[in-house]
């Protein structure tokens, strides 16, 4: 497990104006992350998906954060034109997690934020929830291989909401890392644990929950007894754009064994295995990836506005 550390990030962080007044006035704020805008999309599909993310999260009533690096700066909230320049895949940018920002912020490299990556800017921000598709986990066949959100949900205090881990991965052996590392799993109107692209998985979640006020609730009590990590919602994919867990399963098992073959390895893996099963899934993949992370932002919000101080009648 990493070692909790106290970061000092407040001198590089750049806040938009619209999440600036959000946060001093308590309301809700959602935090989002941009690498699936400088390494997971291509052009104008990209762009699109984070103004559509920023839409979902507005029409609940609270503020979008969207969180990237420019010029040497953490930018909580993007500008239009900020927003365009990382959606510009023309340009250099790096994919940004804790190894990661260091050498972006001193070198002044632009850069995406993972999971990993998002949560720290986030915690450091003041922000409380953060929604995204699918965090990382530890790799199939391939256990030494673990990706750094793991950890990094060990030791933020956000509530996260996803839809599971990526389906490439080895969920059970996932699940088990955040088992270890103190993570709980609420299921959002789900007992299962969905898996990114499907529904269905087969494997628990540790809590079951209808409302985002039964969220709030299980995260005010974990913090309020002083456990300092992550709350992960879960929830399952539109049934409309889901892809059926035996169909995808086939498909992933073609991509590994082509990433075999071709001695793919380390950081190319998971790009690699996404693009294929794309292509594999005659888009099917891509169809629920973009579905699930619209109405992820959705539910964030109103989990969100739920943890949100209420604003006090004044009596007369």
């Amino acid at each position: 497990m990493t070692k909790p550390i106290t970061l000092n990030l407040k001198k590089y962080l750049s806040f938009s104006p619209e999440v600036s007044k959000a946060l001093s006035r308590n309301a809700p704020v959602v935090a989002l992350e941009t690498a699936v805008v400088t390494h997971g999309l291509p052009q104008p599909q990209n762009y699109q998906l984070a103004k559509d993310l920023e839409k979902a999260v507005k029409s609940y009533g609270a503020t979008p954060a969207i969180i990237g690096l420019l010029d040497g700066k953490i930018h909580i909230g993007l500008s239009d034109p900020e927003l365009k320049s990382l959606a510009n895949l023309s340009q250099n940018t790096r994919k940004i997690s804790r190894r990661d920002f260091a050498i972006a912020l001193s070198q002044k490299i632009n850069g995406g934020t993972t999971v990993a990556g998002t949560l720290i800017a986030a915690k450091a921000a003041g922000i409380k929830v953060f929604a995204t598709g699918g965090i990382g986990g530890v790799h199939r066949n391939s256990h030494f291989d673990i990706s750094a959100d793991l950890p990094e949900l060990s030791q933020s205090p956000l509530i996260v909401v996803c839809s599971g881990a990526k389906s490439i991965l080895d969920l059970p052996a996932t699940l088990e890392y955040l088992e270890t590392a103190g993570v709980p799993i609420i299921g959002y109107q789900t007992t299962e644990f969905p898996a990114f692209f499907s529904r269905e998985s087969g494997l628990n979640v540790d809590a079951s929950v209808e409302t985002p006020a039964e969220v709030v609730e299980i995260a005010k009590a974990h913090w309020g007894i002083g456990l300092n990590s992550a709350i992960l919602v879960v929830v399952p994919p539109p049934a409309s754009t889901a892809v059926p867990h035996a169909q995808i399963e086939s498909v992933i098992e073609n991509a590994l064994s082509e990433a075999r073959e071709l001695k793919i390895s380390g950081a190319k893996v998971t790009p690699f295995l996404l693009q294929r099963v794309k292509e594999l899934s005659n888009g099917a993949s891509l169809e629920s990836n973009l579905s699930l992370l619209i109405n992820n932002a959705s539910i964030a919000a109103q989990i969100a506005s739920e943890l949100a101080p209420k604003p006090q009648l004044q009596s007369v």
